[in-house]
């Protein structure tokens, strides 16, 4: 069962609507379906929230550290709570999945993301559960860091957004530890297909 939700991002308003907060946006909403307010808990260096989920203790984290010390904050609150890397999530920005789509994967390499990097050294293991929230990729590994740190297109915002809504819909799941049950929600929830235009009518 997952008992830390971790959403990676960067602090402050210059970084608030860029891609690589797409972390952030994700347990935003999901401290607002649970009606839980983050506050700066200076001991685990990001914002906090504490909840009761059907009698389970429900931990919700922006790391305030910046992306590349993420680590910093998430082993701080996972060593105290002792909480096991496999009941953290963390929630992150992902290339190589296209806006509106989403992955959830346990352990593996970090694949050059920053936060995930200093998360596997702080936890000292990559056995973590990970929702990778899609943002596209420029095409251009040189423009990646341009990328991550621009504002999406409004259409790709709003793909995200809705990407967003479905998979908090596993939150259920992932608190229980269906972790399969989860998975086959996250993963089958992709946006829905245009409908064909309708042929003129005779």
């Amino acid at each position: 069962m997952i008992k830390l939700f971790v959403g990676l991002g960067n602090p402050g308003s210059e970084y608030e609507d860029t891609r690589h907060n797409a972390g952030f946006w994700w347990i935003d909403a999901l401290a607002r379906d649970l009606k839980l307010h983050l506050t700066m808990d200076r001991g685990y260096h990001g914002l906090v929230a504490r909840g009761t989920v059907h009698g389970q203790t429900v931990w919700l984290l922006e790391p305030q550290t910046f992306m590349n010390l993420s680590g910093k904050s998430v082993a701080a609150l996972a060593r105290f709570f002792k909480i096991q890397p496999e009941e953290i999530l963390v929630v992150h920005d992902e290339l190589d999945v296209v806006p509106g789509q989403a992955k959830l994967k346990f352990g593996g390499s970090h694949a050059g993301h920053n936060g995930l990097r200093d998360i596997h050294a702080q936890l000292g293991t990559g056995d973590y559960w990970r929702l990778r929230l899609g943002i596209g990729h420029p095409g251009v590994k040189s423009e990646v860091i341009h990328w991550v740190l621009k504002k999406p297109a409004p259409d790709q915002r709003d793909a995200i957004q809705a990407c967003i809504a479905r998979t908090l819909q596993a939150f259920p799941a992932l608190l229980a530890g269906e972790m399969d049950k989860a998975t086959l929600l996250v993963h089958t929830s992709k946006p829905p297909r245009p409908k064909p235009p309708r042929p003129p009518e005779a």
